[in-house]
């Protein structure tokens, strides 16, 4: 993987770990997109921003790294579903990787991982392999 581009959002105001959020470019087309930390309201901009100007460049495949959070709320689901539309109007497919217990529940209860390509490793999410 190649071309990495790095966003940090610092919240300030709470206790929690920051959100970084790292772009990686693999041979195969698609962008993967990082994130490690926490996400919560007060980061959303950040995912936001991060995961449109990612779709902007079309790649074939956008994987979303779930593999570092360390927490995440409905936020990340709303910016999820929120995405959707523009990927799949831009002709991305959207996939999710390697989600913590914690996220993957989230995704569960909520219904999103019926709406997104789940994978356990993102080498298989960018294969598009092995869901």
């Amino acid at each position: 993987m190649s071309a990495r581009h790095g966003l940090r959002a610092e919240n300030t105001a709470a206790s929690g770990l920051p959100l970084r959020i790292t772009t990686t470019r693999s041979g195969r087309g698609a962008r993967v997109v990082h994130l490690a930390g926490e996400v919560d309201h007060d980061r959303r901009r950040a995912l936001e921003h991060a995961l449109a100007r990612a779709v902007a460049d079309r790649p074939t495949r956008l994987v979303v790294d779930m593999s570092a959070l360390a927490f995440c709320d409905s936020t990340v689901v709303n910016v999820l579903l929120g995405i959707r539309g523009s990927a799949k109007a831009a002709g991305v497919e959207l996939a999710l990787a390697a989600p913590p217990s914690q996220a993957r529940r989230l995704l569960e209860i909520t219904g999103v991982d019926e709406v997104f390509a789940l994978f356990n490793r993102v080498s298989a999410a960018v294969a598009g392999a092995g869901g």
